[in-house]
């Protein structure tokens, strides 16, 4: 697992769809017809706020992400940056 970097900007990609569940999301890339769950409800809030935020940080520290546990969200972030469903984007 790669984490991501903490400065990089980052957001679903365009074929990729979130069904919110009670355990958290799922993510459906409808290109690569992968699906993925994320078990944390945090983690969702995360993703959510990656298109709106300057970073992968920025999302983290909105979603009330401790510092401490950043480094497990990012590297979370980039297990789903390796999948293709996030993209890095340009600020």
């Amino acid at each position: 697992m790669t984490a991501v970097a903490p400065d990089s900007a980052w957001q679903l990609h365009p074929q990729v769809s979130v069904r919110p569940e009670p355990f958290g999301a799922l993510l459906y890339h409808f290109g690569t017809r992968k699906l993925s769950f994320l078990k944390d409800r945090t983690l969702l809030a995360v993703v959510r706020g990656l298109p709106d935020a300057a970073s992968a940080r920025d999302a983290c520290e909105a979603a009330g992400v401790a510092e401490e546990h950043l480094p497990r969200y990012l590297g979370a972030l980039g297990t789903l940056a390796e999948s293709r469903m996030l993209v890095e984007r340009s600020r």
